[in-house]
């Protein structure tokens, strides 16, 4: 069960995250849960395959501020290198980054 401890030994910046839910543990922890299964990770894989590069930054342009206003700072900091490099949209193999941020979403989510 994710909690609030289990965030900060993943690298969040739970206070952070908390002053943006009313310091309200219980509706932060529901907002991360909401977050971390916004439908836009599994969309961007194949948006990415497809390169459609307008669609995949769309995609991660969003999570960058659903991911950023919760705090998951490692998480939130590999989706801002994806951002970054899907701006200029440009044919490139984002394929190790985008892995790495699924991996990711998937470790918080199992806590």
């Amino acid at each position: 069960m994710m909690t609030i401890e289990s965030l900060k030994a993943a690298g969040a910046n739970v206070e952070e995250g908390l002053s943006r839910c009313l310091n309200k543990e219980d509706f932060y922890l529901k907002m991360v849960n909401i977050g971390l299964n916004n439908q836009n990770f599994q969309l961007l894989g194949p948006a990415l395959e497809a390169k459609d590069f307008d669609r995949a930054f769309e995609l991660c342009h969003s999570l960058k501020g659903v991911i950023g206003n919760l705090s998951l700072t490692p998480l939130y900091d590999l989706i801002c290198s994806l951002t970054e490099l899907l701006r200029s949209r440009t044919d490139a193999d984002y394929s190790e980054l985008y892995n790495q941020i699924i991996t990711m979403q998937k470790e918080l989510l199992a806590m």
